[in-house]
């Protein structure tokens, strides 16, 4: 964080810049407005501010020609998809954002994806002050404490499960990871081209959206057109809206699969406990310095069966849905773009490598949105479609118990000819079973086009 300033606070503005923040009436006016969160284990408010002062002065609104752009961009995708997949449009508005209008429209589904693990981490946070505190009043308190003391307090009490320091220090964890959540979706915010990009459906439904300040930066140094690389990731932004808009089940089963993840994330109380230990306030008040703090480690490898297959199941439907967005965008950009294959290497080499908001995310969260088997996933449904043709492949979206498994995905060629795990499956005849009964509450838009 820039200024040294704890959660993004700064000196009031037309003040003195030399005046330490605590000397005024409206940082210590902030900090009761954010310590009286009630909101559940993440201060939302406190992230979504942390995420916007990360940004700096590098954001900048979206101009009415870059809107028109990205408008034209989705507008030609969608006609280019068209044959291509029996999905139809998946967006019925267009969007050119900001930075910050991609932190405002994304919260919502973060705050989905990242409170079960908040939850956890604000107890072992609790868990660690409250052993350490209770040792202390054990009588083992050293003689300048026990002489602070006022007469009479009891320091077990204070320090017990409902007692004002343990209420304090709910508050004051979910402050703790509500600041590192927003340096990690601030980060996102600087590098994410569309809504889609990290595989997640975390826009509005029936919204395609493009960061024209992103996409511009994607392009540079790679000797292709800005139009030719806009529409390259608009082909990828309309396909993953064709994909969660008229796919009803799918949706929640993504976000229900990562949150299922989340609650089987077991947190490190020693690697907690580190953070617990430091002397330094300040230390506990700056994100940077405690990221720095808890380091990787924080959460325990998956040990445990359940949580293997929590996993599994979960970067296997990211891979499956990033591999058919890949095939299908690049099936449309091959007949189209010149450089498709160039900018489609960049986009599988930037979703292997991810970039520091990713990273930062993986420390917190202790989940990696990079999908390991993207090309498997994309060289199934590209042998999918030459075998079977776009209605054939995408007939397996009709229900998730007719995908690929992970053992398909080794060898793709066994599942197409009937050999592999799903050689026993009917298509057609589960696909009419099964008509009128996907799961799913979600109403697909409109199949019309996108329009701004």
């Amino acid at each position: 964080m820039s200024g040294g300033f704890p959660f993004g606070f700064g000196p009031t503005p037309g003040g003195d810049p030399n005046r330490p923040p605590g000397g005024g009436a409206p940082f210590f006016a902030e900090l009761e407005r954010l310590l009286s969160w009630q909101g559940g284990p993440v201060n939302w408010e406190l992230a979504r501010q942390v995420a916007v002062r990360t940004l700096g002065s590098d954001d900048r609104a979206v101009s009415p020609a870059e809107a028109g752009e990205v408008e034209n961009a989705l507008r030609i995708a969608d006609v280019w998809l068209d044959p291509l997949t029996v999905l139809p449009a998946g967006a019925t508005t267009a969007a050119a954002w900001s930075r910050e209008q991609w932190i405002e429209a994304t919260l919502p589904v973060w705050r989905t994806l990242c409170d079960p693990v908040a939850s956890k981490v604000v107890e072992a946070m609790r868990t660690g002050i409250s052993s350490g505190l209770s040792q202390l009043g054990g009588g083992d308190l050293p003689p300048e404490l026990a002489g602070a003391l006022p007469p009479g307090v009891d320091l077990g009490r204070l320090m017990g499960a409902g007692g004002p320091v343990m209420q304090m220090m709910n508050q004051v964890g979910g402050m703790l990871f509500g600041a590192q959540v927003g340096q990690a979706i601030g980060g996102l915010a600087s590098e994410v081209v569309s809504s889609t990009e990290v595989g997640l459906p975390l826009g509005p439904l029936g919204t395609a959206a493009l960061l024209p300040a992103n996409v511009a930066a994607f392009g540079q140094g790679l000797g292709v057109t800005d139009e030719e690389v806009r529409i390259y990731l608009a082909l990828r932004e309309a396909a993953s809206n064709r994909l969660y808009a008229h796919v009803p089940w799918l949706r929640a089963h993504v976000l229900g699969a990562v949150e299922e993840y989340a609650r089987g994330i077991a947190v490190d109380p020693e690697a907690v406990g580190r953070v617990m230990r430091m002397i330094d306030p300040s230390a506990l008040m700056n994100p940077e310095r405690l990221t720095e703090a808890l380091g990787e480690d924080v959460f325990a490898d998956a040990d445990t069966p359940e949580q293997k297959a929590a996993l599994a199941r979960l970067e296997l439907i990211l891979a499956l849905i990033e591999g058919w967005v890949d095939h299908v965008a690049d099936t449309a950009a091959r007949e189209h773009l010149p450089s498709s294959a160039k900018l489609r290497e960049m986009v599988r080499r930037r979703r292997a490598e991810g970039g520091p908001g990713e990273q930062i995310f993986a420390t917190l969260v202790g989940l990696s949105l990079r999908p390991r088997r993207l090309r498997e996933a994309a060289a199934l449904w590209e042998a999918l479609y030459d075998a079977r043709g776009h209605e054939g492949r995408d007939a397996l979206w009709a229900h998730p118990d007719l995908l690929p498994g992970a053992d398909d995905l080794a060898d793709p060629g066994a599942f197409v000819t009937g050999a592999g795990a799903g050689a026993d499956v009917d298509i057609i005849a589960e696909i009419e079973k099964l008509d009128g009964a996907s799961p799913g509450d979600e109403t697909p838009p409109s199949s019309d086009g996108p329009s701004s």
